[in-house]
């Protein structure tokens, strides 16, 4: 799937490949509610950078029983959903993991040759004192903690102390707010930099409204989190939540026959959706 354009160092494509879906409503994405109670479903994304600074993917998705159990659609595997977009998990060599919630790191066992990028802070947090409190924890699932814990003894986990750059033209960001160490993505690319926002905004609305999401730790760091990932972006339209369907309908698809499952972020967004 990747053209032949500008891809030079530092300067990357970038996709975003829905693998999974959820029914919901208005209100339940918003701290306080709604006075709206009209449907608003949400899509679950894996993305990824192709450049040559390397192929980098951001988040792996849920694992099939674990979405399902919880109420979620599952359409495809991280693994699956990137080959359409000539990706190979297995040959994956940069992962992003944004955060430790069961929809963006379950699928981490489809990239066996992946070293894991994450926040010092989103481990502590994963793994500490706050996990004992239900209304923390209810967003993981400690086997993938578990898990992704034996993986930093196997050196497959590098750890980031707030923003670093990880690449030319790639970098994470420390924001918090949904989780203590929620990270956000800025990826140049052919129009300028983006960002993926990841949970930093799960819709548009949050970013446009500045209005919180309702799974949140620290709500100031939350809504600060907000103008951050808009004031990264060349365009605050550039910046790419992490869950709105209106995402597929404001880029172009990846390719024929991808439409409504992956497209292509690096070009100039509909805003009329």
């Amino acid at each position: 799937m990747h053209d032949t354009g500008d891809t030079g160092d530092g300067v990357f494509e970038v996709y975003a490949v829905k693998y999974g879906e959820r029914s919901a409503r208005r209100p339940e994405h918003f701290l306080g509610g709604d006075r709206h109670d009209v449907p608003m479903p949400m899509d679950y994304f894996v993305w990824t950078a192709v450049g040559e600074a390397g192929t980098w993917v951001v988040d792996t998705g849920f694992a099939k029983a674990d979405g399902e159990g919880r109420g979620r659609t599952f359409l495809r595997s991280a693994a699956e959903g990137l080959a359409l977009v000539g990706i190979d998990a297995a040959e994956v060599t940069d992962v992003i993991l944004t955060h430790l919630h069961y929809d963006h790191v379950g699928g981490f066992e489809q990239f066996p040759r992946a070293r894991f990028h994450l926040q010092d802070r989103e481990m502590a947090f994963a793994t500490g004192r706050h996990m004992t409190r239900r209304a923390l924890r209810h967003a993981f699932t400690a086997e993938q903690i578990a898990a992704l814990v034996l993986e930093v003894h196997r050196d497959r986990v590098c750890f980031h102390d707030g923003d670093e750059v990880l690449a030319p033209g790639l970098s994470v960001h420390l924001i918090g707010g949904h989780t203590a160490g929620l990270q956000a993505v800025r990826v140049r690319t052919r129009i300028g930099w983006i960002v993926l926002a990841s949970d930093a905004a799960h819709y548009y609305d949050h970013l446009d409204e500045n209005r919180p999401f309702t799974t949140v730790v620290d709500v100031a760091a939350m809504l600060e989190g907000h103008d951050t990932v808009r004031r990264l972006a060349d365009d605050p339209a550039w910046a790419v939540p992490g869950h709105d369907p209106a995402v597929l309908r404001r880029y172009p698809a990846a390719g024929p026959g991808l439409e409504g499952i992956a497209v292509r972020l690096d070009a100039v967004p509909r805003t009329d959706t």
